[in-house]
């Protein structure tokens, strides 16, 4: 089955490669109209999944990245006419040279051929991918999780359905139905038909395709991201971004999980973060750094550590209900929920020594007024989206402008970051003599 997809993808691959702009962009904007006109059978297939994810006892984060509502489905099909309106990478010419011996040179740029995508509980990935592979000539093969399986049908045959009638191959876009995990396996040494291999899900998911594909991988997704709150920094200002970054939707990659507060200004902050966030349901798991700034709250007249008491001792009543002192792994994960990490730090060195030892190279970001802290945060944070004064929610294809994104990567070959159309384009070099010969 899985070599015969691969066939199918490749003689796709080849017909959508040669497509015009126009073809492209009116199959997507036909996409999002049938989108539109089969939301409600796009949504009881989708409340089926979602049904039965809550009796297996699947995690909240990931039945909140399952479930589809009328707003989520028409914001997918925006990001359809959004990329329909992108310019075509395809075909850009680029680094052109004229050299010394007369011959002329230029980069063009060209679809990478045949991706495959396996990912959970994200059917806005279905859409995002097979719009984004459409529009820059790819062909997909999709391998979504088994607890989205009827909502990924769905759309997959809406998928199918608008290729065919905008005279496109409907192998374009191909799905892998059969939840046998065996297949991973098999599909990770299709070499030969396979160009590149995304795996979105847990670090588990990806350190095996990682460690057992025979096909290039490019990995990414996985976000312990952090804000760090500079003494210069607008404390008023920077309470609204950091409640963003970490309520405005918590179950996703670059939601925040770490906040670093300077020590000059964490008596003034961290109160007014917790308070703020805890409103809207945060939890927080405090370094023993910021649980004597916590415990004024409640004992004012203290100093820290006045209470004779040692900071995240059992017996420490002090601190407000929602915040806990935090564990040994805690500034290690990825929480996707209403949970944040806090962490006082003594100056600029030390939290990006931090965000070094404990970031995944996601999202990291700075609020400050200072314009040479915000440079070297930018020159020595190296992460594949660097923030200053904004919200790490920004991390989208989406929200930066690409339409939609079928990845973000955190690694450093060819892509970084959202993977919009350049990123799934390759190059050739174009070479044109007048009969040159070498000498």
């Amino acid at each position: 089955m899985l070599s015969e997809m691969g066939k199918r993808a490749r003689r796709a691959a080849k017909q959508c490669a040669q497509a015009s702009n126009q073809q492209k962009s009116t199959t997507l904007l036909s996409l999002a109209d049938l989108l539109h006109s089969n939301g409600d059978e796009i949504l009881k297939a989708n409340q089926r999944d979602t049904q039965t994810a809550r009796q297996s006892g699947m995690s909240q984060a990931l039945i909140d990245r399952l479930t589809l509502n009328p707003l989520r489905l028409e914001g997918i099909a925006n990001d359809l006419r959004n990329v329909a309106q992108l310019p075509d990478p395809v075909g850009e010419i680029f680094d052109q040279l004229r050299l010394p011996n007369g011959l002329k040179v230029h980069k063009q740029r060209v679809p990478l051929g045949v991706i495959a995508v396996i990912y959970e509980a994200r059917p806005n990935v279905t859409i995002d991918t097979a719009g984004l592979a459409l529009k820059t000539g790819n062909a997909v093969i999709l391998r979504g999780g088994s607890e989205t399986l009827h909502t990924n049908q769905m759309l997959v045959d809406i998928i199918r359905q608008a290729l065919e009638n905008n005279g496109l191959p409907a192998d374009a876009v191909q799905f892998i139905d059969n939840p046998d995990r065996k297949l991973v396996a098999r599909l990770l040494e299709m070499v030969d038909d396979i160009d590149m291999l995304i795996p979105r899900g847990g670090a588990a998911l990806h350190q095996y395709c990682r460690e057992h594909s025979r096909i290039p991988v490019i990995t990414g997704g996985i976000g312990i991201c952090h804000l760090y709150v500079d003494q210069s920094a607008d404390l008023h200002a920077a309470i609204p971004v950091i409640h963003n970054a970490k309520v405005q939707r918590p179950s996703v990659c670059n939601a925040l999980d770490t906040l670093l507060v300077h020590r000059t200004v964490a008596a003034d902050m961290l109160p007014q973060v917790v308070q703020a966030l805890s409103a809207s349901g945060v939890s927080f798991r405090a370094h023993q750094t910021a649980i004597p700034y916590l415990q004024q709250t409640n004992t004012s007249a203290q100093q820290p550590g006045d209470s004779g008491m040692q900071p995240g001792d059992p017996g420490d009543n002090s601190l407000p209900p929602a915040v806990f002192p935090a564990g040994e792994n805690d500034f290690d994960t990825e929480w996707l929920s209403l949970v944040l990490g806090l962490k006082v730090v003594t100056d600029l060195d030390e939290a990006i020594q931090h965000i070094s030892q404990h970031s995944t190279g996601h999202s990291d970001g700075i609020l400050t007024q200072d314009e040479g802290h915000a440079q070297r945060f930018i020159n020595e944070v190296d992460s594949a989206a660097v923030y200053i004064n904004a919200s790490t929610r920004f991390t989208d294809g989406g929200q930066l402008g690409l339409g939609a994104e079928v990845a973000i990567s955190t690694q450093r070959l060819h892509a970084r970051g959202p993977m919009g159309p350049r990123e799934l384009t390759t190059y050739k070099w174009i070479i044109q003599g007048e009969y040159h010969v070498r000498q």
